[in-house]
């Protein structure tokens, strides 16, 4: 099926490889003779092959730290997605802590027809796995493209969805940090299509009254209180009505 369809699993391995040289991360230190130990992200779930559940297929997306995948659940024949997080990109424990964070505010926000659902998190030695809703209608950027322009009542409508998304996530403690275009996406490629909000990746939760100072985001979109490092959850708002 060619390299994009390879096992996420091999194709990490791979990279192990070539940015190691040949070294095995469970050699024993040179220095304390103590073997280097697969390191654990998520640590309320057992390790285990995602293949044996999962049929890994073509790559659709690919981001910073993930490769995300198409994913058919081997019982049901489900189509999914699945965003695999190469452990050897996490090289500081700031990185372990976004995946963790990211995995648990999926978790932690209720299911709703304008957020994109976790089905599940899992890993391997090698890999995170989060594997997730499938939606197949792209990204309301390329949409826009493809339109050349909205109507004042459709930009409405894709507006009030954008602003029901920032109302959930703010009444449940969650900042999203990273609202843009390319973080819509369509379920499917009807022109009445859901659009639901995707990756949490720069999420974070937050108590009322709380400031964080983390330059954080997409420029574009970005709020000038994340530029001044004293913000909170308006600063979504501002995102939402960049993309508005």
């Amino acid at each position: 099926m060619g390299n994009c369809c390879r096992s996420p699993t091999a194709v990490a391995r791979e990279d192990v490889k070539s940015s190691f040289s040949g070294h095995d991360h469970t050699k024993k230190d040179a220095v304390s003779g103590k073997s280097k130990l697969p390191i654990t992200v998520l640590s309320d779930v057992a390790k285990e092959n995602i293949e044996e559940r999962y049929l890994i297929d073509q790559e659709l997306g690919r981001g910073e730290f993930g490769v995300t995948y198409l994913c058919i659940e081997r019982g049901s024949r489900d189509l999914l997605a699945c965003k695999s997080i190469s452990k050897r990109k996490l090289r500081t424990a700031v990185d372990i802590e976004d995946v963790r964070r990211e995995v648990a505010i999926m978790k932690h926000l209720p299911r709703n027809s304008s957020i994109m659902s976790l089905n599940e998190a899992c890993e391997d030695d090698n890999v995170v796995h989060l594997v997730m809703e499938l939606c197949e209608g792209g990204e309301l950027f390329d949409r826009i493209v493809s339109r050349g322009h909205y109507t004042e009542r459709a930009a409405a409508s894709v507006t009030g969805t954008i602003v029901v998304v920032v109302q959930l996530c703010h009444k449940h403690g969650v900042i999203h940090r990273d609202l843009k275009l390319e973080n819509f996406l369509f379920a499917n490629k009807k022109e009445n299509s859901p659009l639901k909000a995707i990756d949490f990746g720069l999420s974070i939760f937050f108590k009322p009254g709380e400031r964080f100072s983390e330059i954080i985001g997409s420029p574009y979109y970005m709020a000038p209180e994340v530029l001044k490092r004293n913000y909170g959850p308006e600063i979504d708002i501002w995102s939402a009505g960049v993309v508005l």
